[in-house]
């Protein structure tokens, strides 16, 4: 008797995901990293915030949710999100932000990704869909960036780019 045993292969794998929201996030530093100082921080159309803040509600969503998904522990960020000033501020945290998703992420075991999250006290779902929630918005965001560079006249990058 001859048996076969088939190995199945996630469609796709934790480190694949953990490479697809950075390639997001790095798109997304050169969207903020296109933007003029002063527009960063105050162009807006129709009443949508300014780039600047959709920024800052990403950097918050993403330091924050990873540290709740693998800790427990709920953080406020509003004493980083004063600090913004400046472009450069806003980098630095977005880079901050990316090197706490690097940290955290490999705390996160196969079996977390099933489990019931209550993000935020708000958003009682599976860390999967909240992870994959933060991609949603970020790629939401990143095309409201997208209309403000065009309205300013400036190119955006290009969106294969990551």
């Amino acid at each position: 008797m001859n048996t076969t045993t088939t190995i199945e292969r996630p469609i796709i794998s934790k480190d694949e995901l953990l490479a697809a929201w950075q390639g997001h996030r790095n798109l997304t530093r050169k969207v903020i990293e296109a933007f003029p100082e002063k527009e960063l921080f105050s162009f807006n159309i129709g009443g949508m915030r300014p780039f600047s803040g959709m920024a800052m509600e990403l950097i918050t969503i993403a330091a924050g949710g990873m540290k709740q998904i693998v800790t427990g522990i709920l953080e406020h960020y509003e004493e980083t999100l004063s600090a913004i000033k400046s472009k450069a501020d806003l980098l630095k945290a977005w880079d901050d932000t990316t090197e706490q998703i690097n940290i955290y992420w490999p705390q996160i075991g196969p079996e977390k990704f099933h489990e019931d999250v209550n993000l935020f006290g708000e958003y009682k779902f599976p860390a999967i869909q909240n992870i994959q929630y933060f991609m949603d918005n970020e790629v939401h965001h990143r095309g409201q960036g997208y209309v403000y560079l065009r309205a300013l006249g400036i190119e955006p990058p290009f969106f294969w780019e990551r």
